[in-house]
């Protein structure tokens, strides 16, 4: 832990040292909510977002607030470990094709709806569930598709000395519209009982035992295991795509772990609604994936379970630079030539693809150096080749 600031309702824990102001507004929101639990805890890779930071960890009673999870419901790593230890620079662009071939990118989805029996059993009847009933069918054609900004798959070679496999997706657009609708309704509701949060703060909430409460974390759960399966066949995929150019391989159990959704979870001997919004569960011994950016390292980490962070750590290197802002300052040549001299295989083409390039993005190497009391490093992964959503 960096610094603790004591000015407002409860404490807010940082694991970094700087905080851009708005980020820093919102954590200050965080702790002086009237049912926030404990402390606030900020993780290392923390940014601005909406209502919350991106790395922000509150605990709530009573209260489960749809800002604090976020659209992208669910959004999560997954990481296979490959018996592989080299690949060629001709059989990695192999794979990309075949890769690019299978998995849908960016908005594209695909143009049948894949085997319902890939998806989510849902925990009560699925026409209980408002938005997630109606877009059942939607969501079919979204299943193993990998979306855009910060969604990747990477093959990447560890200092264990094998290739891994990496996927970085969510829950499509099944979580962003479930995500809208119980804002909108949390925010109806609040107006109408008068709640003394202040609207600007983008932090409306829903009682966790009413009826509204309820059917949102139905919805929330069933998204977050749609975000889990979504990964599991775009994983599939990607083994699919490396036995078309090399055999034999075989593939270790995957690794998965979410980053967006919210949870009952004992701490500090209360049950409590533990909100992550871009941080990472890390339970004592619980194996975890803290990816870098676009030519930069990823790690795989074990988890220390520090009380202070609510057993959690950073999700990745966290931006800094907001999207636009990358695409007017950073310079195109510099950073292809970042990756081209690390012979990476990437996905920067144009000024557009700037918003992803590795200068928008924290030094992940002082996002891991700052969380060592949250977890350990057990394999570092540096990028052979990069798809982009």
């Amino acid at each position: 832990m960096k610094k603790v600031i004591t000015s407002e309702k409860i404490a807010i824990k940082l694991w970094l040292d700087d905080m851009d102001s708005g980020a820093l507004a919102q954590v200050k929101n965080l702790a002086n909510l009237p049912f926030v639990f404990q402390h606030v805890a900020v993780m290392p890779d923390a940014h601005q977002g909406y209502g919350m930071p991106i790395g922000g960890v509150m605990a709530s009673e009573e209260m489960v607030i749809p800002n604090a999870v976020g659209v992208d419901i669910g959004c999560g790593m997954c990481a296979v470990r490959t018996s592989l230890t080299g690949l060629s620079t001709e059989k990695l662009k192999a794979v990309l094709t075949e890769i690019r071939r299978t998995i849908p990118l960016g908005f594209k989805h695909h143009n049948r709806a894949q085997d319902r029996a890939l998806m989510p059993k849902a925990e009560i009847p699925l026409d209980e569930l408002t938005v997630i009933a109606r877009e059942y069918q939607s969501a079919l054609t979204q299943l193993g598709t990998l979306g855009g900004g910060n969604h990747f798959i990477e093959i990447q070679k560890g200092n264990d000395g094998h290739v891994w496999l990496m996927v970085h997706s969510g829950s499509r657009n099944l979580g962003f519209k479930v995500a809208n609708y119980y804002n909108r309704l949390a925010m109806e509701l609040n107006r109408k009982w008068g709640s003394r949060i202040p609207p600007n703060w983008q932090l409306a909430f829903l009682p966790i035992g009413s009826a509204a409460g309820q059917i949102y974390l139905h919805e929330m759960r069933f998204c977050v295991e749609f975000a889990y399966a979504n990964r599991k066949m775009m994983m599939e995929r990607v083994k699919d795509a490396i036995l078309s150019v090399v055999q034999p391989v075989s593939f270790e159990p995957m690794i998965n772990i979410a980053h967006n959704y919210a949870a009952m979870e004992e701490h500090f001997g209360k049950h409590v609604m533990v909100h992550r919004k871009g941080a990472t569960r890390a339970q004592a011994g619980e194996i975890g994936i803290v990816p870098g950016s676009q030519g930069t390292p990823s790690y795989i980490v074990r988890g220390k379970g520090n009380k202070e962070s609510f057993e959690s750590c950073a999700h990745g290197a966290g931006r800094k630079m907001g999207r636009k802002q990358a695409q007017r300052q950073l310079d195109l040549d510099q950073e292809k030539k970042r990756l081209d001299e690390q012979g990476i295989i990437h996905a920067i083409r144009s000024v557009s693809d700037l918003e992803e390039a590795a200068g928008a993005y924290k030094d992940i190497d002082e996002v891991i150096e700052n969380q060592l009391d949250l977890v350990e490093v057990l394999v570092e992964l540096r990028p052979l080749a990069v798809i982009k959503g």
